[in-house]
C-alpha cells in the first residue's frame, strides 16, 4: 500500500485544497485581470474556444465549458459591445447563430495567448531540463486521472513497424528531445543512423521495432536489435509528450523484455543518459541495474551517458 492510499480521505482533501491554493497563486488567479489583461479567467477561456474553432454556436460554447447559458449569454454581450465578436446566422440551422471573433477579437486573443505563453516559459525557466520534463510527466498524470472517465482506458494500439513510420519515429526524436533537453540536430542525424541500420539489417528472427499509435498517429516506438546469439540491445524509447500518463513506455519495455526472452537471449544491454528521469525509472521498475558510467559531450550538450543491463 503507498503513503498515500494509507493517508485519511480529510488528509487527501486538504492536500488537493492546498494544490489548488498553490496553484491558483502561482498563475495569477487571483489577480482581478488574467495575465494583467481587462480579461477574466472566464472571458480568457472563452476567446480562446473562439479563437480554435470554426464559428461554435453559444449552447455548445455552454456545454463544453460547464457554463451557465445565462452567465455565458451577458459574457457575450459583452464582447459584442467590446467589438471583440460577431454573430452570423448558421448555414446548418436557420434559428441559431454561430460566433466568430473579429480583428479586434483576434487581436484580444493573440497579446492574451502570447502572454500565457511568456508566462508558461517564465514558470519552466527556472527548472533543469530533467525537472521540467518530471513536471510536463506529472501534469499529463493528472489529466489522465481526473480526465474523461468515459474514455478506454488503453486508448492506443501496438503494432509492428510499417512503411512510413521510421521517418514519424525520427522526426519525433527530433523534435521530443530538442524542446525539452535542447538537444541540437546532431541528435536527429545519430537517430536517423540508427533507425536506418536497423532498416538495412533487419532480421524479424531476432529483432523487433513496436509502434505505439493513436488515433492514427505514432506517440512512441521501440528498438530490439540483436548484437549476438545471447545478447541484445534495447534502442530509442521514446513517447510523444501528448501521449505520456498511460502507460506507453513501460509497455514497450515489457514487450522487448518478454520477445527477447521468447527467442532466446541471456541479456539485454541499453544506453541512455542520466537526465532522461522518466526513461531510467521505467528500466529500473523492469530490473535492469546501472552498470556504468561516462560523461561525454553530445548533441550541443555536456551529458552522463549510462549504461543499463539485465538479466533475462
Amino acid at each position: 500500500m503507498s503513503a498515500a492510499s494509507a493517508q485519511p480521505r480529510d488528509t487527501r482533501i486538504a492536500a488537493m485544497r492546498a494544490f489548488n491554493r498553490f496553484y491558483t497563486r502561482q498563475i495569477g488567479l487571483l489577480q482581478e485581470g488574467l495575465l494583467h489583461s481587462a480579461f477574466s479567467l472566464t472571458q480568457s477561456r472563452v476567446l480562446y474556444e473562439l479563437a480554435r474553432r470554426d464559428g461554435p454556436a453559444a449552447s455548445e460554447l455552454a456545454r463544453d465549458l460547464s457554463l451557465d447559458p445565462g452567465y455565458l449569454s451577458r459574457l457575450l454581450k459583452g464582447f459584442e459591445r467590446r467589438d471583440l465578436i460577431t454573430r452570423k446566422i448558421s448555414s446548418a440551422d436557420a434559428r441559431q447563430s454561430t460566433l466568430h471573433l473579429t480583428e479586434a477579437g483576434h487581436a484580444a486573443f493573440a497579446e492574451l495567448d502570447a502572454a500565457a505563453r511568456g508566462q508558461m516559459a517564465a514558470l519552466l525557466a527556472p527548472l533543469e531540463d530533467a525537472q521540467q520534463a518530471e513536471l510536463i510527466e506529472a501534469v499529463a498524470t493528472v489529466q489522465r486521472l481526473l480526465g474523461d472517465a468515459s474514455q478506454p482506458q488503453v486508448p492506443y494500439i501496438l503494432r509492428a513497424h510499417q512503411p512510413g513510420d521510421i521517418g514519424s519515429i525520427i522526426r519525433g526524436h527530433a523534435l521530443l528531445y530538442h524542446q525539452e533537453y535542447g538537444w541540437d540536430g546532431t541528435f536527429e542525424a545519430f537517430v536517423a543512423e540508427i533507425a536506418a541500420a536497423f532498416v538495412n539489417n533487419f532480421d524479424a528472427r531476432w529483432e523487433r521495432c513496436w509502434i505505439a499509435e493513436r488515433e492514427g498517429a505514432v506517440v512512441g516506438s521501440v528498438f530490439l536489435v540483436r548484437q549476438s546469439d545471447e545478447e541484445c540491445k534495447l534502442r530509442m524509447l521514446y513517447v510523444d509528450r501528448a501521449a505520456r500518463g498511460l502507460g506507453i513506455g513501460s509497455r514497450l519495455v515489457d514487450e522487448c523484455i518478454r520477445f527477447a526472452r521468447g527467442v532466446g537471449y541471456r541479456r539485454m544491454s541499453l544506453w541512455t543518459n542520466d537526465i532522461l528521469v522518466s526513461a531510467r525509472r521505467i528500466y529500473e521498475a523492469a530490473g535492469f541495474r546501472l552498470v556504468a558510467e561516462e560523461r561525454h559531450h553530445s548533441f550541443g550538450k555536456d551529458l552522463v551517458g549510462q549504461n543499463w543491463e539485465l538479466t533475462l
